[in-house]
């Protein structure tokens, strides 16, 4: 029995997961990241208040500011159409990388340009997103900061030996980061990061990624400001049927969120239409910024003051219409036209109002609470990370007594926007540029299943005995026998010595190989390649990628005896098992 136990511990090599010591080294690396995602995004916040005192208070200050409250006159207007000039003219001058929210160019350099983004990005982004925000874009500064802290986690994993995968988990990392020093939500940050970013869950990603929005949280205080961001102190209690009110808020924040994203798209097409160049279009939406923030200033910037009164229940039912639908409207223009800003900031304050007028017919609950409610669907349905919107809406608050009724609409909205859009507001732009992303994580089943349970028995083998001639005969057989391009050789004990391909009979053939000879001598300086029956699938496959192999023996560890064979044809019957499982439904009991 000692034996066996022991036999078992040498053969089983498998571990839950596939990390090893450089997740020390990436992990070190995420404390800088941390660090440089903080310091983005207190240059950022800096960038958009100076830019904001410029144009709208004509004075030199990066303090805080209010534009809700302003009176704007006809000429205001204007400011936003500089901007957008402006903008345009650095996008197409300096990168066209900058346009947009942020985050699908951040998907992009990850899936196509193995996590590298260039220095000019880095500098130039937020930037661009100060200028657009600054005058007047209805953006928050996250979706820049999450593209900037991007960038800048990508620029430090270049500097050093790194390969794709790590530099997308450093890339990741100085965006979970910039997040959580515009918010205070290092755990909202990093479930973003997985379930939009990361395309896996993985200690090699996790940890670093953990580390880097922790360093943020740590520097947000002396940078940003203190903790929480919009405090909650809203009555809160839900009867035990009040969740059936919460889900019918998700499905309609997810309806809002799938307006909302057909609004983008179909926008942005008429600006494909127009016969000028789109270093244009950004002053185009600026036009449509300026007239909404004439009739109602509080549309403009990134309005984190219209948070606060949401959920503080201070607007007016008629406050709360205007604001959802002045918001969303100059957002979409602004946002289709390709200027530089985010998403989230827009999608809680409209999410938000649209929560207050659904307080007035929901049978409890105060205005704030279901403006909390709807503004966390909104994010999570919009964005398709609903665990991510829900625990933002704690960490946002400081209020856990929330995140029941949250996840609730949460996972409504997500529900609803899956089975309504094929793609969110961040893949279809993707989408559009002939890219495909899918946010279905599973285990994979060649990381689950044993080579022994696919391997064809008996295994067909060649004796070492065998000469060159017989060789050739078996590999040009009659008409009407099928042979396999190759076969494990074994000796007189079935120990595997060699793998011999018709390739190599044929060879024999033309280099004039004595026809007398054995296959164990002509195979003797031939190292052949072999599974075993307890490995993973995936691992094997592996190996025959490497080795550019469609065939392998598999053996037994202790003798090395074959017992098997694996071809492409039994790999792929892993794929159909798992296949089968997702589709066939019948009934059990």
């Amino acid at each position: 029995m000692k034996q066996t136990t022991a036999a078992h511990a040498a053969q089983d090599t498998l571990r839950d997961f596939s990390a090893d010591r450089r997740l020390l080294v990436l992990a070190a690396m995420g404390l800088v990241t941390g660090t440089f995602g903080a310091l983005a995004a207190w240059t950022l916040l800096r960038l958009i208040s100076l830019v904001t005192h410029l144009a709208y208070f004509h004075t030199l200050a990066t303090g805080p500011y209010v534009l809700s409250h302003l009176r704007l006159g006809l000429l205001s207007a204007l400011i936003p159409i500089a901007g957008g000039l402006i903008v345009g003219v650095m996008a197409r001058y300096g990168s066209p990388k900058i346009r947009g929210h942020g985050i699908p160019e951040a998907l992009e350099s990850i899936l196509t340009g193995e996590s590298r983004i260039e220095p000019k990005v880095a500098l130039l982004k937020p930037l661009s997103s100060a200028v657009a925000i600054g005058t007047g874009g209805p953006f928050g500064a996250e979706g820049p900061i999450i593209m900037t802290g991007g960038a800048l986690g990508s620029l430090f994993a270049q500097c050093f030996r790194l390969t794709p995968a790590e530099r997308k988990t450093l890339l990741v990392a100085g965006a979970a980061a910039g997040m959580t020093a515009i918010f205070g939500t290092p755990v909202a940050a990093v479930l973003l990061g997985v379930e939009v970013m990361l395309f896996e869950w993985k200690p090699r990603s996790l940890v670093p990624v953990c580390i880097s929005a922790v360093v943020a949280r740590a520097w947000r205080p002396w940078l940003v400001g203190a903790w929480p961001l919009f405090p909650y102190a809203g009555t809160l209690h839900v009867p035990w049927w009040g969740f059936a009110p919460c889900l019918l808020v998700g499905v309609i924040a997810g309806l809002l969120g799938a307006l909302l994203s057909a609004g983008v798209y179909g926008v942005e097409e008429l600006f494909e239409k127009l016969p000028i160049h789109w270093m244009w279009w950004p002053a185009l939406g600026g036009i449509i910024v300026g007239i909404g923030g004439y009739f109602d200033p509080a549309v403009l910037g990134v309005g984190y003051d219209n948070i606060q009164a949401l959920l503080n229940g201070a607007l007016s039912l008629r406050a709360a219409l205007e604001l959802c639908l002045g918001k969303a409207l100059v957002w979409i223009g602004a946002l289709s036209s390709g200027t530089s800003g985010g998403v989230l900031a827009p999608l809680l304050i409209i999410g938000g109002a649209l929560g207050v007028l659904e307080a007035h017919l929901l049978p409890f609950g105060g205005a704030g609470f279901w403006a909390l409610v709807a503004m966390s669907a909104t994010l999570g349905g919009t964005l398709r990370a609903p665990l991510a919107a829900s625990v933002f809406a704690v960490e946002i608050t400081g209020d856990l007594r929330v995140l029941p009724a949250v996840i609730a609409a949460c996972a409504a909205a997500y529900a609803t926007t899956v089975l309504l859009m094929r793609r969110s507001i961040l893949t279809e732009r993707l989408a559009r540029r002939g890219q495909h992303l899918s946010y279905e994580y599973s285990v994979d089943p060649f990381e689950v299943v044993r080579v022994g349970q696919i391997m064809v028995q008996p295994a067909h083998t060649l004796p070492a005995g065998m000469t060159a001639a017989e060789a050739f005969e078996f590999f040009n057989p009659e008409p009407g026998i099928h042979r396999h391009q190759s076969y494990p050789v074994v000796d007189i004990d079935g120990k595997i010595t060699a793998v011999v391909s018709r390739a190599d009979v044929l060879r024999w053939v033309r280099t004039g190989t004595p026809a007398s000879q054995t296959l164990q001598e002509l195979c003797a300086a031939q190292a052949p390649l072999f599974g075993y029956a307890d490995e993973t699938v995936a691992d094997l496959a592996d190996r025959m990628i490497d080795a550019q192999l469609t065939r392998i023996p598999i053996v037994a560890r202790d003798s090395l005896q074959v017992v098997g064979l694996v071809a492409q044809r039994e790999i792929l019957q892993v794929r159909a098992r798992a296949l089968r499982e997702e589709r066939d439904r019948r009934r059990i009991l």
